[in-house]
This record gives structure tokens, C-alpha cells and sequence, in this order.
């Protein structure tokens, strides 16, 4: 199905209006009020390392450890991850060359 120039427009447009209202009603619903509330506060220590524990979850559900390559791409970038994380203590860096070594794994090395 082909999408005629308007369909696309309003469909970009809808698009773009549902991730603003996401991105700023919190801003214009708590706006000028600091809130003291203890569960909001136990969210914000809690959820981004929650958020984390899932994506992990997420990236090593499908390993299969009876195909021949055993998830060694995956626990050989895990390893690099958590060395390089409490070597330099830099989550970006520990993220960026965990993919870029999982990825050189699995282009080049277990293909």
C-alpha cells in the first residue's frame, strides 16, 4: 500500500504530536512545584537501573547454547563490558566498545 504525500504529512505530523505531548506533560503537569513525594524519588533511584536490567534480559534471551557458536559473542562483549566499566568507569565508553566488539565478533570472527 502506497501512502499518498498528505497521508504520509499527517502521519509524520501525528507522530510528531504524540511524542511531544509524552515528552512535555510532565513538565506541564509538575510544573513550579518540587515534589517531596518519597515514591516519586524511590522511581528516579530505581528505574534506570531497572531500565538496564531489562535491556539485558531483552539482548540475551534468544542465546542458544546448544548451536555451535555457544553464545561466546555475547559473553566475550559482556566480559569486555564490565572490565572496561570498572577500568574506566565510563558508561559510555564501556557501551559503545561492548557493541563495537560484539559486533566484530559476529561479522568477522564467528561467522
Amino acid at each position: 500500500m502506497t501512502l499518498t504525500p498528505v497521508q504520509t504529512f499527517i502521519i509524520i505530523f501525528m507522530v510528531t504530536i504524540g511524542t511531544m505531548i509524552t515528552r512535555f506533560l510532565p513538565f506541564l503537569v509538575f510544573k513550579g512545584t518540587r515534589s517531596n513525594n518519597s515514591y516519586i524519588g524511590y522511581l528516579s533511584r530505581v528505574l534506570p537501573y531497572s531500565a538496564i536490567g531489562l535491556l539485558i534480559v531483552f539482548c540475551l534471551k534468544d542465546i542458544s547454547f546448544k548451536s555451535p557458536v555457544y553464545g561466546l559473542p555475547e559473553i566475550i562483549s559482556i566480559g569486555c563490558i564490565i572490565t572496561l566499566h570498572y577500568w574506566k568507569e565510563n558508561t559510555l565508553l564501556s557501551i559503545g566498545a561492548g557493541t563495537v566488539i560484539y559486533m566484530v565478533l559476529v561479522q568477522f570472527v564467528f561467522t
